[in-house]
């Protein structure tokens, strides 16, 4: 149960977010404009969890698949959870910093 519980807040990847990237997948960031400016993935998107609903269009017209970050994982849950819901191949990467770390391995 604490293996459970530990897994549901550490907001471990379930994907090869590497393998992903490296067959084309777009980086999504779902925090504020001014969390961004202070720090971001290389060539991933700005699209803040309120305003990513008005972007699902444009994701699914590059019909590629999508990860989201934010600063902890919880964000991008919630981002990725809407993206699903409206037909979007979609996996929560969690922290931008853990999936920075992750594509310059």
């Amino acid at each position: 149960m604490l293996r459970f519980i530990k897994k549901l807040f550490t907001g471990k990847p379930k994907a090869d977010i590497k393998a992903l990237v490296q067959q084309g997948a777009v980086i999504i960031d779902v925090r504020t404009p001014r969390e961004f400016k202070e720090g971001h993935i290389e060539n991933s998107l700005n699209y803040s969890l309120d305003t990513l609903k008005s972007h699902i269009p444009e994701l699914k017209k590059k019909n590629k698949p999508v990860i989201t970050v934010c600063r902890s994982g919880a964000r991008s849950g919630v981002g990725q959870s809407m993206l699903k819901d409206h037909g979007v191949e979609a996996y929560n990467g969690g922290p931008w910093t853990r999936v920075a770390s992750l594509l310059h391995k």
